[in-house]
């Protein structure tokens, strides 16, 4: 049941999906198309994500009032978990849309992964393809005939990493900060999650990177500036709001 969901929603989808962009794309570039498939994916996913980054920039200006709550109803942690919450819709907030954002890649993540290591692009399984796909004649594996898109790139994984700090950096500007004063658990665990996601993360995903294969580099690579630039549109498109 479930692998027969998973094959039918993620896997293939983008395995067909990448057939045909490889059929279209100049030269049949395998790397090229993993590109443009991560946009694709971008795009489709973009009402979540933009929910997520405007959620964070949310719960940014909501801290004073969260603050309030937490002073207002110190030592009944009940009352003051049902008023945030309460605030929370009030003000249109959902706090677990980032992570919703997360879940849903994580399948298409795996499905990309599992394409190229279950269907080599030497041999199109036509067995997968929907009636309309159309099949490449043949398909080159160097992305922009140097780097080998089914082997392992340093040069790319690096790229990841970094590109993946620079996102995190983005997203994480000004909303992860604490007051100096500020104590306790809650503030603990902002700065910690904020060090994670800044430094371990971009670690891991070069690592990931790295281990299985460019094209799962260039998956991240490509996210990545696209959430970067995501980020700068919705913090722009906030800030502009602000001031009209």
């Amino acid at each position: 049941m479930i692998s027969t969901f998973f094959h039918a929603f993620f896997y293939d989808p983008i395995y067909n999906t990448l057939v045909a962009l490889v059929a279209l794309v100049p030269g049949s570039d395998v790397g090229i198309a993993v590109v443009l498939l991560t946009i694709i994916i971008r795009i489709v996913l973009l009402p979540f994500s933009l929910s997520a980054a405007r959620t964070q920039l949310a719960m940014k200006n909501l801290e004073p009032k969260l603050k309030e709550l937490k002073e207002k109803y110190k030592g009944n942690k009940e009352k003051e978990a049902l008023e945030t919450l309460a605030l929370y819709r009030e003000e249109r907030v959902n706090p677990f849309s980032s992570i919703l954002m997360v879940f849903i890649q994580i399948p298409v993540l795996l499905a990309l992964y599992w394409v190229f290591l279950y269907e080599p692009f030497t041999v199109v399984n036509t067995s997968r393809l929907y009636p309309f796909t159309p099949v490449p004649d043949s398909a080159m594996l160097l992305f922009l005939g140097l780097i080998p898109v089914m082997g392992k790139s340093l040069i790319l994984a690096f790229l990841a990493g970094v590109t993946q700090y620079l996102q995190a950096h983005m997203a994480l500007q000004g909303t992860m900060k604490t007051n100096s004063g500020d104590k306790g658990i809650q503030a603990d665990f902002q700065r910690v999650m904020g060090m994670q996601l800044k430094y371990v993360f971009p670690f891991i995903i070069a690592v990931i990177s790295y281990t299985t294969s460019s094209a799962i580099a260039l998956y991240f690579i490509t996210t990545n500036i696209a959430g970067a630039i995501q980020e700068w549109h919705v913090r722009r498109t906030v800030l502009n709001s602000d001031q009209s």
